[in-house]
């Protein structure tokens, strides 16, 4: 029988790839989430999870931290966005990369920088720990928020948003029910990108407040660090779910993006 090549095996690199760093450590996750020492099925790591006050402690610092930078992040990237897609503000393509160039700088060097920054201006994580972490949270993550929002605002309809204003919406008016609406896709975009990298990060909250901002990511480091993997499991599957409604939630804010040529 003759062997004829199809465009499907295409997908078996990709299918080997997502099967062996996607499928199975997220099968490992649960595996060790739910079971004991000896590999018996056991609730003992989400026993100690709700039991413990600390690590619940750790969640809602976790998510007030996240919800902070999300926002401040919106508030300085949604009108960077705006300037930086409008063609009547900004006629140099070089402003662009000058906010997307961070991203390619090693997510460690920038954490590092950041650090000798805030100390040679006296916010060490010593004396500042909370507001050192939101620094250096904002700084890290206002690139992912600022793109996902340009590619959005590229695509403003502008013949209604002039349409509004010759109706006799003032510029107010005109932000908040035209230009808003059209971007929300965006907004939702940039949230998803954030929120949640934000709760399961540790290198920021570590090395920005010396240790004195304890974060989801920084409590399943040091429980695997401890060799405590159920305990850590557990943590991550509680991160695997937040994921999971996250995608839920903006499921058909993303179908309606992608119909309208996609976020990238």
């Amino acid at each position: 029988m003759k062997f004829r090549f199809q465009r499907k095996y295409f997908s078996i690199p990709y299918a080997i790839f997502l099967s062996l760093f996607v499928v199975i450590p997220v099968l490992l996750i649960i595996y060790y989430a739910f079971s004991d020492n000896s590999g018996r099925l056991s609730i003992e790591a989400a026993r100690n999870f709700f039991s413990d006050t600390t690590k619940l402690e750790v969640i809602l610092v976790s998510f007030f931290i996240a919800i902070q930078t999300t926002i401040i992040c919106l508030l300085i990237g949604y009108p960077l966005a705006y300037f930086l897609a409008s063609k009547q503000y900004n006629k140099n393509a070089v402003l662009i990369m000058l906010f997307i160039m961070p991203m390619w700088i090693n997510f460690v060097l920038r954490t590092t920088a950041t650090r000798d920054i805030l100390f040679a201006i006296g916010l060490t994580g010593g004396n500042y720990p909370y507001l050192a972490t939101l620094i250096g949270m904002v700084y890290n993550y206002l690139p992912f928020v600022i793109l996902p929002l340009y590619t959005t605002m590229l695509k403003l309809d502008k013949s209604q948003v002039e349409a509004a204003a010759d109706l006799g919406a003032n510029p107010v008016q005109v932000f908040v029910k035209n230009i808003i609406p059209q971007t929300i896709p965006g907004i939702i975009s940039a949230v998803t990108m954030t929120l949640v990298p934000v709760m399961s990060s540790y290198v920021i909250s570590d090395a920005l407040s010396e240790g004195n901002v304890t974060l989801i990511g920084n409590s399943i480091y040091i429980n695997f660090a401890n060799y405590q993997w159920h305990n850590g499991s557990f943590m991550a599957f509680i991160l695997l779910i937040l994921v999971l409604i996250s995608m839920v939630a903006t499921k058909n804010t993303g179908s309606q993006e992608n119909a309208r040529g996609g976020l990238w």
